[in-house]
């Protein structure tokens, strides 16, 4: 049998067991939940590296305009353009036009208009002179130098001193773009003897001491040689 004091010693035992136990409960709660492993943390998604930007490529430098670009060691050259246009025409397949040699006889009378004046006092041997045809040379009837053709004509002697003296000749003729040997025998042109007048002046009486041809003149030559000239058949 238990005394009064046992049981209030075993009382005391009984209530601090008890508040123990309660104690213990309540704080293995808190235990669980703080002795539980933590949730595993998720993977982080490693983010794809971004692509990286092309380089820049440098910009390829123009040739300045109007200079030309030299290679290694070489000088530039110049390219010429030619501005000339191919005609796209065909060439005339027409034949040319046959031509034979006509023989102008020695002895024919050649009549030209001297171009420009000539003067015994200002010309000299030698001196050239233009003229043209003032009639057609024909042979047989047919046309050799037509009229207005180019003569070309030569001083053949020119004095001051009295008596004057100027002798003239033709020497060549142009036909068809070409020079042609025209010879022809001198003409001596002399000096114009004044009329005596009734009061007999000798002033007027004198011989010219000058010969003048002016411009337009027209003069009658005679051909030295036969020549030859082509004619289109």
């Amino acid at each position: 049998m238990f005394n009064s004091r046992d049981l209030l010693r075993f009382s005391v035992v009984a209530a601090a067991a008890a508040v123990l136990t309660i104690a213990g409960c309540s704080n293995q709660a808190p235990n669980q939940a703080t002795n539980q492993p933590p949730a595993p943390a998720k993977k982080a998604v490693a983010a794809k590296p971004a692509a990286k930007p092309a380089a820049a490529q440098p910009a390829a430098k123009k040739p300045d305009s109007g200079k030309a670009v030299a290679t290694k060691n070489q000088p530039a050259k110049t390219v010429a353009v030619s501005s000339k246009t191919i005609s796209s025409k065909p060439a005339s397949d027409k034949p040319a036009q046959p031509t034979t040699l006509v023989t102008v006889p020695k002895g024919t009378m050649i009549r030209a208009t001297v171009g420009q004046a000539l003067a015994s006092s200002k010309n000299h041997s030698g001196d050239t002179f233009a003229a043209v045809l003032s009639s057609s040379i024909k042979v047989d009837g047919k046309t050799v130098i037509p009229k207005g053709a180019h003569v070309t004509g030569r001083v053949i002697t020119a004095k001051k001193k009295s008596p004057p003296e100027l002798t003239v000749a033709l020497a060549s003729v142009d036909v068809n773009g070409k020079s042609y040997k025209l010879p022809t025998e001198p003409l001596n042109r002399a000096p114009k003897t004044p009329a005596k007048t009734d009061t007999g002046d000798t002033d007027a009486a004198k011989a010219a001491t000058d010969i003048n041809l002016p411009a337009e003149t027209r003069l009658k030559f005679k051909l030295a040689k036969p020549v030859k000239i082509p004619v289109k058949s």
